[in-house]
């Protein structure tokens, strides 16, 4: 197995030293731009850490694949930022923001092409499974997007509707990553199918809780102002459950208007004294703790150090909420 410490060597050395063509600058300037501001580089980590449970050294193999999956995850954020008209991303401006949104569009459709690029150097006796789950996963972050666009014409949303868009949106990735490292390191076609589920419910967990921290985390460690869901009106996990438990008052605290500061600091106010009069936060905290222990759970058949690593892993992501 590979030690953390060297896992995390690898990955800063990965993304210190990933290229993209130099011109157009233009086109290419986003991709290095977007590289360059960071984040948690969860999907590469996962993938590489299952990989490590089934290998000794690290190499090109999984190594291009990994940051494949970043740079396919940055080309949806760059989307996402325009669909959203997000102006702020891990505490920079966004791309459309800082360039335009034409750029925004053309820049992620070339980092879209560059993922693939990087996957097709996983070796040629499992490049066929590798394309088949990325290919099956990208579609499927496609049909979440959509959805979560649908439901900001709807005024309810059942709890299971938003589980099944946050699902495609953000856990089949985080499931995809974990199963790439695993199909790539050769693991038993058993244990990639429950690393899949680990990452799946993992994801689930992952985006509960960025929902809850997007109303109650330090705007410092999040990365982007909190509130920004409340202020959009965007469908979240705690907004749904509100809606599921007889909220009073939710849609007319969605309603208020968001355009000063003072009123945008207005609305998020009144939305989570809403959100605090139904135990709302720490509902939401049950729920990533569930989801936490349901991705655990997956790993019965693992032997005790796979599964001590794999559980450290889910600890780190989704500790901080539970």
């Amino acid at each position: 197995m590979i030690s953390e410490s060297h896992l995390d060597l690898a990955i800063k050395d990965l993304f210190q030293n990933i290229q993209f063509q130099d011109a157009p600058k233009g086109l290419y300037d986003p991709l290095r731009y977007m590289i360059a501001i960071g984040g948690k580089r969860l999907r590469p980590r996962l993938c590489l850490t299952a990989f490590s449970l089934y290998r000794d050294t690290i190499g090109p193999e999984i190594l291009e694949p990994a940051a494949g999956l970043e740079v396919f995850h940055t080309f949806t954020l760059i989307h996402d930022d325009i669909m959203d008209r997000s102006a702020m991303r891990r505490g920079q401006d966004t791309v459309w923001k800082k360039w335009s949104q034409d750029t925004a569009i053309l820049s992620g459709d070339v980092m879209c092409i560059d993922s693939y690029r990087r996957l097709i150097q996983a070796p040629a006796p499992v490049l066929p499974a590798v394309l088949a789950l990325f290919s099956k996963t990208a579609a499927e972050v496609c049909d979440g997007q959509q959805l979560d666009m649908d439901f900001e014409n709807l005024d309810v949303v059942p709890m299971a509707d938003y589980m099944q868009m946050i699902g495609l949106k953000t856990a089949v990735l985080i499931a995809c990553s974990a199963q790439m490292g695993a199909i790539i390191a050769g693991a038993p076609q058993e244990e990639s199918r429950a690393i899949y589920a680990y990452g799946y419910d993992l994801g689930l967990a992952f985006q509960v809780a960025d929902d809850y921290l997007d109303a109650y985390g330090d705007a410092a460690v999040f990365g982007k102002p909190i509130g920004g869901d409340i202020v959009n009106n965007k469908k979240s996990w705690l907004t749904v459950k509100a809606m599921e438990c007889g909220a009073k008052g939710l849609q007319e605290a969605l309603g208020l208007p968001a355009e000063t500061p003072e009123q945008k600091a207005h609305k998020i106010a009144t939305v989570k004294a809403v959100y605090e009069s139904l135990d709302i936060p720490a509902l939401a905290r049950k729920e990533i703790a569930a989801l936490h222990r349901s991705a655990i759970d997956k790993l019965q058949g693992f032997d005790a150090q796979k599964r001590e690593i794999m559980e450290g892993f889910a600890h780190k992501l989704v500790g901080r909420t539970v």
